[in-house]
């Protein structure tokens, strides 16, 4: 079967490399700020939230502190909307991250920026924990986890939060054959920063 998706690579973002197979995130506790730990535990991304004229963007920037891409609100701030994720060396749109918002089940849907076809999506696991976060006193508390999957719906890793005072979860890439892992990576920061858990 030929398969007319772009490749992966198609989706490398220039000035990082992010080839292990799990990242740990973590959360500032002042506000939305955001690193990305490889294996070894050498920050390889980092990422803030901004507010500009009433859209949200969220510029990141490599271990050494130079920017490589930038994700921005497509319209004015919603918890359900998409946002684009651009190089900031090349000045290229990349991916757009789709988000179909229910109070049952969080679905983020990653899609190429050009043609918009689906590359990947990451859902959550569990509607009472998904309804928990969302309507229970301390809810954002309770660890999120979500499901990776490409094109197909075929299971290409996981998310998983962990208890702990600041937000702090695993990304995992079991097989990455079929999905780019920088926007993976970038959209486990973005969602966790817009739905103010």
């Amino acid at each position: 079967m030929v398969n007319n998706m772009s490749t992966p690579s198609t989706y490398d973002i220039k000035g990082i490399d992010l080839s292990d197979d799990s990242y740990t995130v973590e959360q500032s506790l002042v506000r939305n700020k955001y690193k990305a730990m490889d294996a070894a535990g050498n920050v390889v991304l980092r990422g803030k939230q901004k507010m500009l004229k009433m859209k949200e963007q969220f510029p990141f920037v490599d271990g050494n502190g130079d920017e490589v891409f930038e994700v921005n609100a497509g319209g004015i701030i919603d918890v359900a909307g998409n946002y684009v994720l651009t190089d900031s060396k090349t000045g290229e749109d990349i991916v757009i991250l789709d988000n179909d918002y229910s109070i049952f089940q969080d679905t983020w849907k990653i899609r190429d920026a050009s043609t918009e076809a689906k590359i990947a999506e990451i859902n959550s696991q569990g509607a009472l924990v998904t309804i928990a976060r969302n309507v229970v006193p301390f809810g954002g508390w309770i660890p999120h986890k979500y499901e990776i999957t490409d094109q197909d719906g075929t299971h290409v890793g996981n998310i998983d939060g962990q208890f702990s005072l600041k937000d702090r979860y695993e990304i995992t890439i079991d097989d990455a054959s079929t999905v780019p892992k920088e926007p993976i990576i970038a959209a486990a920061m973005v969602i966790d920063a817009i739905q103010g858990n």
